[in-house]
């Protein structure tokens, strides 16, 4: 899987604002901007974005997916 095709999957999945991904093909890193983030804690962003993904985490097409899930205002106090 490439970066475009992961990132490709999370924005069909989840509305987002920014959405960037590095990773080798197989250990992936994000940062996803999305206002449906607001008032959730971390583990249930991740869980939406894992949401996204479905069985790609179980059939191993994503192997390991680190993120930092961040709300449009803790974007823009974060840059």
């Amino acid at each position: 899987m490439t970066a475009e095709e992961l990132k490709h999957i999370i924005l069909a999945g989840l509305p987002c604002e920014h959405c960037t991904m590095e990773g080798d093909g197989r250990h992936w890193y994000a940062t996803i901007v999305s206002s449906a983030f607001r008032g959730k804690r971390a583990v249930q962003r991740h869980q939406m974005v894992y949401a996204t993904l479905g069985a790609k985490m179980h059939t191993d097409e994503v192997h390991a997916l680190s993120m930092k899930t961040l709300t449009p205002d803790e974007w823009e106090n974060n840059e």
